[in-house]
């Protein structure tokens, strides 16, 4: 699906828009997903909407408890490499064994970066970047400081993203890790994850990546660029709904050899024998730690289907489609009243969601809230646009950023209070 440069069309019709919707393949989607009012949803990449097929199958689920009781653990006790399954064949480029659901991303993250560390015994060094996400930071700070190792942290553009030159400059042979994400949290920057991996294939360190930004958003090369490990979210792009349970991914010839540093009994050989001894299950399950959460679990194994279902490779497409159209009608717009695109305005290097800077953002997002369109806000000055490729459609960007040059034509921003909430 491609645009051609109409804008002279935006200010006065949506025929553009109302065209690119009958003509997208992704649109039948949309009816699969419970939308029971004239919201216009661009907020996806934080919590995608409720497939019907989730709310339909959480009842069953949920019947099951009441029936089955104890007996449901015959079939839940897979569920876990069911779902991962799905992810790897139909969303991730990786293969059966390869994704497991577990756990939540930040928990993820501590369990393969500290393997990953002690896989490189006498490196100290982990490296990553300023603008990663928050959790990611800690989480590696915290790593370090328990092992006597260094961060190594990146000064990256928050617009444009990590570069593979920047890390290529950081590796040297005391570095054990590069951990980044793939997607950007903030501008959407896809970062080049096959040259950075390669990069730190020779250096000697292994490379893992966080995709939540990413899985059910973009293609992710995870086969062909050899890419060790990752850990993302299934409640974005995926669908799985508030919290909903992470995954990871251990490349298949790795797994034997990393030793994750939570012990539990899902990830223990002849779990049901109780043995008195840790002995790690050959497989992709001995990253697992505890009972498995069944009623998210289902969640997430509906949304990933159904990304599965629609093929990654036209999600993909969708989402670039939505966002060049965005960014056009920002440039006519938006960007007399001093809005910026903050993203990358190139397709393949941008994932599904684009950023714009102004200001006064917190504000524009809160008025935007009031005259029906969710969008969110990112310090220190960006409102965050995102576009779930199987729900969102042209004709929801083009009333959303209406609605938005209206509210900057009128002030009517500046009614809103300055100070954040909580929850931005």
């Amino acid at each position: 699906m491609r645009l051609g440069h109409a804008s002279s069309l935006y200010p006065v019709t949506d025929i553009l828009a109302r065209d690119l919707d009958a003509a997208d393949p992704l649109a039948r989607f949309r009816d699969r997903f419970v939308i029971e009012d004239e919201l216009i949803y661009l907020d996806g990449n934080s919590l995608g909407r409720l497939p019907l097929s989730t709310r339909e199958r959480l009842h069953r689920a949920i019947g099951e408890w009441g029936t089955d009781l104890i007996r449901g653990w015959d079939r839940w006790i897979t569920l876990s490499r069911e779902v991962g399954d799905v992810l790897a064949t139909g969303v991730l480029d990786a293969t059966p064994g390869e994704v497991v659901l577990s756990d939540s991303t930040s928990v993820n993250l501590y369990k393969l970066a500290a393997a990953a560390c002690a896989a490189r015994p006498g490196r100290r060094v982990i490296v990553t970047d300023d603008d990663n996400f928050p959790t990611d930071r800690y989480i590696l700070q915290g790593l370090v400081e328990a092992r006597g190792m260094e961060l190594r942290v990146l000064k990256t553009d928050i617009d444009l993203g990590v570069s593979a030159e920047a890390v290529r400059e950081a590796l040297d042979p005391d570095v054990a890790l590069v951990s980044l994400s793939h997607v950007a949290y903030r501008s959407g920057a896809v970062a080049d994850l096959p040259a950075i991996t390669a990069a730190a294939h020779q250096a000697g360190a292994l490379a893992l990546w966080d995709l939540s930004h990413s899985a059910g958003a973009v293609r992710v090369p995870l086969r062909s660029a050899g890419a060790d490990l990752a850990v993302g979210c299934t409640y974005k792009h995926l669908n799985g709904g508030p919290g909903a349970p992470a995954f990871l991914y251990v490349r298949a010839d790795l797994q034997a050899e990393l030793r994750q540093p939570i012990w539990g009994w899902f990830g223990q050989r002849d779990q049901f024998d109780m043995g008195v001894e840790y002995d790690p299950v050959e497989s992709i399950d001995r990253f697992q730690v505890g009972t498995p959460p069944v009623l998210g679990a289902y969640a997430a194994l509906e949304g990933a289907r159904l990304t599965a279902e629609a093929g990654i490779d036209a999600v993909a497409a969708k989402g670039a489609a939505l966002g060049a159209y965005a960014i056009e009608l920002c440039d006519t717009w938006l960007a007399p009243y001093g809005v910026v695109v903050a993203s990358p305005r190139a397709d393949a290097r941008r994932g599904a969601h684009v950023t714009l800077r102004h200001p006064r953002a917190w504000q524009l997002s809160q008025a935007l809230r009031a005259a029906g369109v969710i969008p969110d806000f990112r310090t220190p000055d960006r409102l965050r646009l995102g576009f779930g490729a199987l729900y969102t459609r042209f004709v929801d960007v083009y009333a959303g950023l209406a609605r938005l040059r209206d509210i900057l034509t009128a002030d009517s921003h500046l009614a809103f209070p300055e100070r954040h909430a909580r929850v931005t």
